[in-house]
């Protein structure tokens, strides 16, 4: 009795002397983490009248769910909305905090994005301004908040009207940014500003895009607190590699409270690889810890083998309570190969050993409005460069440096990206806050995507070196002052070959930096021995598509060729009343200057007048693939001197005509299509060069193949003219001609019929073909093309159906569609010959009877 009592006592003494201290929380975690994105509301700030709000989301979108502006895609609405960007707005919510946090010693409001000047307020006090779309915030705010209900207010300012301050007080104008639509924005005399705000540059228009200045909550924001340290980063250095094992260095940086003994250890998947003990010093440090992987599985690029991934986890142990950072990491050598040979220097890249011809495209963000952009989006534009045979992507720098989940599915599908820093198009400014900004957002975006095996390259800008050397931007800045050229310059200087190469040195100093696209070198303008190249001869220069295949550099890292999007994306913008490539609408939703124009001069080279509107989208995108057709083959047979293609450009913002393969609504273009067949790991290529009539073979694969070439003459009918095949043995990782005869063998002796026949070519491996590919003597408007009839069977597959389609005649440019319904064709905008059968499948979730209700098929004589 008397033990019990002795107890009791004990344990209210206890308990009252707990009751007078600080509560350590009781869970045996260092950090915990809320998220802020429910229950906003939204406000002009001059007006009182609040509004539901989306978080993450953008002013626009919320204005749109509000029933307050119409969609700004639709017809010219965007016209009307220019005024938005001009006001401040701001956004409010309440968010509970209890003991939990209260007691930690550390909380931190944390955003990952604000676009773009924002003043963030906690129960009325300000407690930070930010000043970059693509900065992460971080503030401690444990002194402001109370126990129970909080209120977090943030106050947006007007970009333009920022950017306008800055502006006038510049005294002089910095040359470029002729994409910023000012005029179209309604500006103040038009002044071009946003080369003053670090926000993503085509928000203020570009040459396929709006003028929709954004600004809001754009990414997660969240609440966190810990106690004792916590890790604030943590990289995989990759040391050494071989067969039998990889070794790495684990760096934890870790910010700590004081003095104190701490554990480290890394695991792979729940084993644990290497643990230490270390002591932590009062502040923030890096921390390093060595580990191995036996046995290690390469990670590859698409096409070459496993992108195969290794899921670590860095473990913080503190006196018995812990804290994890994951992540992933590809096992890889990867370089960019620069040295002297006889043409110039070389610009590829070596993956695990083995140069790699660079198949892709440029990418741009899937939408003006970034947090509509939805984890299926950026599935389905991944999937479609990998099922496309795409092995790199290109992060253009006037975008937004990706969501993770970008850089993650890159991961998985073995896609390198070529990132750039978001500098585009323009000089820019360099007072030492704007160089102090930019530093700060280069290690941000640095070491938040160092860790990912696709990242393959970090270039300084996009064509700013070339525009100041041949655009006529120099003429612009001496015309205002015999000093002002040296300044311009001085802050490309200071930006590109200082900053930006510093931070890439300092955290990521196993990846090259490449100081512009295109260049041959650090501030050595582009040429086409020593670098890459954008090459825009065609369409602004108007050459023909034949340059494509001879304008070579050894590295093509741009061009393109524009198309409208189908008929049923018109639709969704468009009435029929726009029906006309120089209506008001087709007009607005076209920025190139010479667009519609362009699109019109080369078609008519090729093919007649299309009868009516539907027709010429349709013509106009078998157009834009057969142009690029002959870039990307011609690049691919220029290997080894030429080692990449990457077209202008995969996706779209909103729905406009473009120079994108698919679009908005992420539909595949032919050019899709084209791209598919173009960049296959085994590739035959039909085609003229001077006197010469050749068929080239290449072989990306690692490895050779024992192949058979098949060629032959077929007349429209079916009726084969001349054929021979020959057995080959195609070198690893090769390109060559295999068939090469006097160009007059075929001009001369089937003159006549030229116009009425097509070369086929195809490379075979066991009976299987790898390749087929078509070449016609003659533009389309001189081909005697009779109407074939094309007939189908259409039968229930696991996923949609099958349709298997024959011909009497020659079909030119099959174009299958199922009307507003969704779904997708393995095939389309193909040539079918007679005595060929060609089976498509159909992904789609429609029935039977709404198929036959909806199906159409058309050839390419229907359009005229």
């Amino acid at each position: 009795m008397r033990s019990t009592l002795k107890v009791t006592v004990l344990a209210a003494i206890v308990l009252l002397l707990a009751s007078s201290c600080k509560q350590v929380p009781q869970d045996s975690n260092l950090m915990v983490i809320k998220e802020i994105n429910t229950d906003w509301t939204f406000k002009q700030a001059d007006k009182n009248e609040w509004m539901p709000a989306q978080v993450p989301g953008t002013v626009h979108t919320d204005l749109m769910a509000a029933g307050k502006i119409e969609d700004p895609f639709y017809r010219l609405n965007e016209l009307d909305q220019q005024w938005i960007d001009k006001v401040d707005w701001e956004y409010k919510t309440t968010f509970t905090v209890d003991d939990n946090y209260l007691d930690r010693d550390n909380i931190a409001l944390h955003f990952k994005g604000l676009d773009t000047y924002a003043d963030v307020f906690v129960n009325g006090e300000k407690v930070l301004s930010a000043d970059n779309m693509f900065r992460e915030w971080q503030v401690n705010v444990k002194e402001q908040l109370t126990e129970g209900e909080n209120e977090l207010r943030i106050l947006f300012r007007s970009p333009i009207i920022e950017g306008l301050k800055k502006y006038n007080a510049n005294g002089f104008v910095y040359p470029g940014a002729e994409n910023d639509q000012a005029e179209r924005g309604q500006v103040e005399d038009a002044k071009k500003v946003s080369i003053y705000t670090r926000k993503a540059g085509y928000h203020f228009g570009w040459d396929w895009g709006p003028r929709l200045v954004t600004s809001g909550i754009w990414r997660p924001v969240y609440l966190k607190a810990w106690d004792k340290a916590t890790i604030k980063d943590l990289q995989i250095v990759q040391n050494e590699v071989s067969d039998e094992k990889a070794t790495f260095t684990a760096v934890f940086e870790i910010a700590s409270n004081k003095k104190r003994k701490a554990t480290l250890a890394i695991a792979n998947e729940g084993t644990t690889l290497a643990t230490q003990t270390v002591t932590l010093i009062e502040g923030k440090a890096k921390y390093q810890l060595d580990f191995e992987i036996a046995n290690p599985q390469l990670w590859w690029t698409n096409g070459l083998g496993e992108a195969h991934l290794y899921s670590l986890s860095g473990n913080l142990e503190v006196g018995g309570r812990k804290e994890n950072k994951n992540t992933r990491i590809g096992i890889r050598t990867l370089e960019l190969v620069r040295e002297k040979d006889e043409e110039g220097t070389s610009f590829y890249f070596k993956l695990n050993g083995h140069p790699v011809f660079m198949k892709g495209a440029n990418y741009i963000p899937n939408d003006v409005f970034l947090p509509r952009v939805s984890n299926e989006n950026y599935k389905t534009v991944v999937e479609t460069a990998k099922n496309s045979n795409n092995n790199m992507l290109r992060v253009w720098g006037g975008g937004i440096y990706e969501e993770d989940i970008f850089y993650d599915l890159c991961d998985e599908n073995g896609i390198l990206v070529w990132q750039d820093f978001m500098f585009a198009c323009a000089m820019f400014p360099n007072d030492d806050d704007f160089l102090e900004n930019i530093k700060h957002e280069a290690i941000d975006n640095v070491k938040r995507l160092r860790n990912h095996p696709s990242i393959a390259l970090w270039c300084g800008n996009n064509e700013i070196l070339t525009a100041w050397n041949t655009w006529g931007w120099k003429a612009q800045a001496e015309k205002q002052g015999a000093d002002v050229p040296e300044k311009v310059w001085q802050a490309y200087v200071d930006i590109f070959h200082k900053t930006l190469p510093d931070v890439v040195t300092e955290h990521d100093p196993q990846r090259s930096y490449w100081g512009s696209s295109p260049s041959s070198g650090l501030g050595i303008q582009a040429d086409l021995v020593n670098g890459d190249e954008h090459y825009w001869g065609v369409w602004w220069g108007k050459e023909p598509f034949s340059t494509y295949a001879t304008h070579l550099a050894r590295f093509m890292s741009e061009y393109g060729f524009q198309s409208f999007p189908e008929i049923s994306t018109v639709r969704k913008y468009a009435v029929p009343e726009d029906y006309d490539i120089y209506s008001e609408v087709m007009k607005s939703h076209q920025r190139s200057s010479i667009g519609n124009g362009t699109i019109e001069y080369y078609m008519l080279k090729e093919y007649r007048q299309p009868k009516d509107f539907e027709s010429f989208l349709y013509v106009n995108h078998v157009l834009q693939a057969d142009g690029i057709k002959f870039g990307l083959e011609g690049h691919r047979r220029a290997m080894p001197y030429c080692m990449g293609s990457l077209y202008w450009q995969i996706n779209d913002c909103w729905p406009v005509a473009s120079w994108s393969s698919t679009d908005y609504y992420q539909k595949w273009k032919a050019l899709q299509y084209s791209v598919k067949k173009g960049f296959s790991q085994v590739l035959v290529s039909p085609y003229e060069e001077d006197i010469k009539f050749k068929v080239g073979i290449v072989n990306d694969r690692l490895e050779p193949v024992r192949a058979e070439l098949r060629m032959r003459l077929v007349d429209f009918n079916g009726k084969v003219i001349w054929e021979e095949a020959s057995l080959l043995d195609l070198p690893a990782n090769s390109s060559d001609d295999y068939f090469d005869v006097n160009r007059n063998e075929f001009r001369f002796k089937y003159r006549k019929m030229l116009n009425e026949m097509v070369f086929v070519a195809e490379v075979l491996e066991n009976g299987k073909v790898l390749s087929h590919n078509k070449y016609y003597f003659e533009p389309f408007k001189n081909l005697k093309i009779k109407k074939p009839t094309v007939e189908y069977t259409i039968q229930k597959s696991e996923n949609g159906f099958d349709i298997t389609l024959t011909t009497d005649k020659l079909a030119k440019n099959v174009y299958l569609q199922i009307g507003e319904e969704e779904g997708f064709f393995s095939d389309n905008y193909f040539d079918l010959l007679p005595n060929e059968k060609i089976s498509v499948n159909l992904k789609t979730g429609i029935s039977e009877e709404k198929l036959n209700e909806v199906f159409t098929l058309r050839t390419l004589d229907d359009a005229f």
